[in-house]
């Protein structure tokens, strides 16, 4: 007996321990958000948020109202869907509520990186100086020259004859933006291989056609990575397809490219002065990679299809276009020298402005995620306040609070190429809800230290490649009456959605 105690109160502290780590003993205290649990412990909602983020999400508001605390997979996370109040996210201090704690969580769990300290410091500066201003000009004219050495190298061969080419949608946009961003920020073959430049651009077609290929395979498996929840086989591609990314996007690599960005390069040089291993370094390359061209090549797919499933936006921006050819005394003709896009002719595009913009509002579906740091009062723009526990995360999403709130932005789910712009051309930023102006009316790169930092020049390369299509290019849907395709709702919270399924398009070179 004097034995059996002992066990029998380890047993019981060990029982009340777990089932206190599952979340069973939580309660709801007076002041705070209404709490839902779940069913099941510790997993919570963690399975429906997952499998469709904005139909829980909306099913949740619905019960609860604008702000309330859900369980997802051992955390608790408390929504803020009120447009109006979501200052009290993107203003609050760091010292409570911080976003770089969690990104630092989450790209350790994808990318086996360990950020340092001042990571989230050394991008933003780089970004600062290289990706926007003057410095966006030198990226510019770099995606102008590898987008025209993938879209039109084949000038002079049967396809000058006017022969259509067959493809998906979907593969080729997000083909040509990816491997265009990808060669203007890591770098081109070198030159000193002994090859011409023409056998220079071939080998840049042909190493960033086989990275995509590899990306592409690693992005599809990015939800089930992220929610850990790979199959032994899919995980197992997944150590394969890191290993092949550590070797290509290598600081090895780079540091033997031509044309590497500035931005690349100062973020390298400062992760290896303060002493960050080379293996470390490598794994940082891949991240980049993926944060940089992860979204732009799915977006440029919507906005191209957009475009072509509403003529009278079609006709709008290939106005704007020829117009601002002829301003800038440049003319499409065989034979003659290539478009030179500038990022000044880029800065007087209002309409296709936006058109991006509302592309992206009805694309891009980010959650953006806060740790609480400390106990803390969450303050409502109505005046209410709720207590928030150390420990838990603050968490909103704009595409249900905002992008198609029909409120804010009448029949919300149908795509108006001018739903940003003023009746004199300028861009529209007044947009309201319940007669109050809204601050934050359309959130597709995040806000406040989470916003992303190249926002820029991930816009202007959505807004080249569309230009150099309807330059260059004469394109058509196959099957003109078809349904746009649905959301991927595996997606819902990564950024830019992908579509469930590809669509048909046909071009030809106009010259």
């Amino acid at each position: 007996m004097g034995l059996l105690l002992p066990i029998l109160l380890a047993f019981l502290a060990a029982l009340l321990g777990g089932l206190y780590l599952l979340g069973v003993f939580r309660q709801q205290r007076p002041g705070e958000p209404p709490l839902d649990k779940g069913l099941m412990p510790w997993l919570g909602h963690v399975l429906e948020f997952r499998r469709n983020t904005l139909k829980f999400l909306e099913r949740m508001k619905q019960k609860h109202g604008d702000v309330f605390t859900v369980q997802l997979g051992g955390c608790y996370f408390t929504f803020l869907q009120d447009p109006l109040s979501f200052g009290s996210l993107v203003k609050e201090s760091r010292e409570k509520l911080d976003f770089s704690k969690f990104a630092v969580q989450l790209v350790y769990k994808v990318f086996g990186y360990k950020a340092l300290e001042t990571g989230h410091q050394i991008l933003h500066m780089a970004s600062n100086k290289h990706l926007k201003g003057d410095g966006l000009e030198v990226m510019t004219q770099a995606m102008m020259s590898n987008l025209q050495n993938l879209m039109l190298h084949n000038i002079g061969t049967s396809a000058e004859e006017g022969t259509w080419i067959d493809e998906g949608l979907f593969n080729y946009s997000y083909n040509i933006v990816f491997r265009a961003g990808y060669l203007s920020l890591f770098g081109n073959e070198p030159h000193n291989t002994g090859g011409n430049e023409k056998k220079v651009k071939e080998k840049d077609r042909v190493d960033s056609q086989a990275l995509f290929y590899k990306f592409r395979k690693y992005d599809q498996l990015f939800p089930r990575l992220v929610y850990g929840i790979l199959l032994p086989m899919q995980r197992l591609e997944v150590k394969r397809l890191m290993g092949f990314f550590m070797d290509s996007v290598s600081v090895q690599k780079i540091k033997s490219r031509d044309n590497v960005s500035r931005w690349l390069w100062d973020i390298q040089q400062a992760t290896e002065e303060l002493g960050s291993e080379e293996t470390m370094r490598s794994r940082y390359m891949f991240v980049l990679l993926w944060a940089s061209q992860g979204n732009t090549g799915p977006s440029a797919f919507w906005l191209l299809l957009f475009l072509m499933k509403h003529p009278e936006a079609m006709a709008a921006v290939k106005e704007e276009v020829d117009t601002l050819l002829k301003e800038f005394g440049q003319e499409v003709q065989r034979g003659g020298p290539l478009v030179n896009l500038t990022r000044e002719m880029l800065m007087k595009t209002p309409v296709l402005d936006s058109a991006v913009e509302e592309t992206l509002r009805l694309t891009t579906a980010p959650v953006l995620t806060r740790a609480v740091l400390q106990d803390m009062t969450l303050k409502m723009a109505d005046g209410r306040e709720y207590f928030l526990r150390k420990g838990d995360r603050m968490a909103a999403f704009p595409y249900s609070a905002v992008h198609i709130d029909p409120e804010i932005h009448p029949d919300p789910h149908a795509f108006q190429y001018d739903r940003f712009l003023n009746p004199d051309g300028t861009k529209k930023t007044d947009f309201y809800k319940a007669g109050k102006k809204v601050k934050y009316y359309n959130m597709p790169w995040g806000a406040g230290v989470s916003m992303c930092p190249g926002r820029f020049f991930a816009t202007n390369e959505l807004k080249q490649f569309v230009f150099l299509m309807l330059v260059y290019f004469e394109f058509e849907l196959k099957k003109p009456d078809e349904m746009i395709p649905g959301i991927d709702f595996k997606r819902w919270g990564f950024g830019s959605m992908q579509p469930d399924r590809d669509v048909q398009f046909r071009y030809r070179l106009r010259y």
